[in-house]
């Protein structure tokens, strides 16, 4: 402990750099394995709420036909995703990649986080914060898989069906 409290606000800037620097490695890492993982994350991930299969149209297209309804139930969204750019695709699978490194590696990110601000708490404080690094990866987890399952899934389906006139129609760009 006397070591932190010695530190020169240089050195805490070192240390930080160095957090910082082992996040970035474990986010590059896990991105790599995503870049690798490239039919799985486009074909089932990313496209999955494309396809009229996807476990959240199922289930919405259930409570839709439970009031009378049919608002969610359908085989394929009428739209086309398309690639504008030469480097579209590339570009796309690149950041992709990147997303997919730094939600995997969420909870590493915070434990490095907690191992640069816990030298600075006091033990009391420590103590109100166990289960910090479990909790915030947690409650991440479950805002991507609500986005994900429920925001996703809605925000297709109404503006993939959203017209202005039947003389338009939907051809998304890879970026939307």
């Amino acid at each position: 402990m006397n070591k932190y409290k010695d530190m020169s606000f240089l050195d805490h800037l070192e240390e930080l750099r160095w957090h910082i620097i082992r996040s970035t490695f474990a986010v590059l890492i896990v991105a790599v394995i995503a870049f690798l993982a490239k039919d799985f994350i486009f074909d089932q991930i990313i496209f999955g709420p494309k396809k009229g299969n996807f476990i959240s149209y199922e289930i919405f297209c259930s409570i839709s036909q439970s009031f009378g309804g049919t608002a969610f139930c359908f085989d394929e969204l009428p739209f086309r995703v398309q690639s504008r750019t030469v480097s579209g695709q590339f570009s796309a699978h690149l950041w992709t990649s990147i997303l997919a490194g730094f939600i995997l590696a969420f909870p590493y990110v915070v434990f490095e986080f907690w191992k640069f601000i816990s030298p600075g708490l006091y033990k009391k404080e420590k103590e109100a914060a166990r289960g910090f690094i479990f909790i915030s990866s947690l409650l991440f987890f479950i805002g991507v898989t609500f986005g994900y399952y429920v925001v996703t899934p809605l925000s297709i389906n109404f503006l993939g069906n959203y017209t202005i006139s039947s003389e338009v129609f939907n051809d998304f760009d890879l970026s939307s």
